[in-house]
């Protein structure tokens, strides 16, 4: 659609960040895997147009920053950890039963979330009235991240 696209993933997930930006074509220049200091991982989300990330520290920061987030819902339901309702978040679940948010599989209902969901829950985040009164959050730092 035109959007620049973000990856980052902690220390742990480099790998899988480099794998998932292979599939999508995203150039080297837009990956932070391995890791990135909070501050600077605070200034991306904040100069961010929107954030989608599973039910992680990243969307609480989306929240915090006020910058329209899609959030993915697997073992948890949204009304525990989800954002506060607001137009400018979306969070996306499929009920189920209670599983392990720690857990090593992935979670089937976080697998029924399908892509075309997600870009619909993005649009909605762009559709007129979607987001009244968002604050304006600075851009992130040039050298960010």
């Amino acid at each position: 659609r035109g959007h620049r696209v973000v990856v980052t993933g902690g220390a742990d997930e480099a790998d899988l960040v480099a794998r998932l930006a292979k599939l999508a074509d995203l150039p080297d220049t837009d990956l932070f895997g391995g890791g990135l200091p909070y501050d600077r991982l605070s200034a991306l989300v904040a100069g961010a147009r929107a954030v989608v990330s599973g039910d992680t520290g990243i969307a609480h920061l989306a929240v915090a920053h006020a910058t329209p987030s899609v959030t993915l819902f697997g073992p948890v339901p949204p009304s525990r950890w989800g954002p506060p309702p607001h137009p400018r978040h979306r969070a996306l679940w499929h009920p189920g039963p209670d599983g392990d948010p720690h857990g090593h599989e992935t979670d089937p209902a976080l697998l029924r979330i399908t892509p075309d969901a997600v870009l619909e829950a993005l649009d909605a985040l762009d559709a007129p009235g979607a987001a009244p009164d968002l604050p304006h959050t600075p851009d992130a730092p040039e050298e960010a991240p």
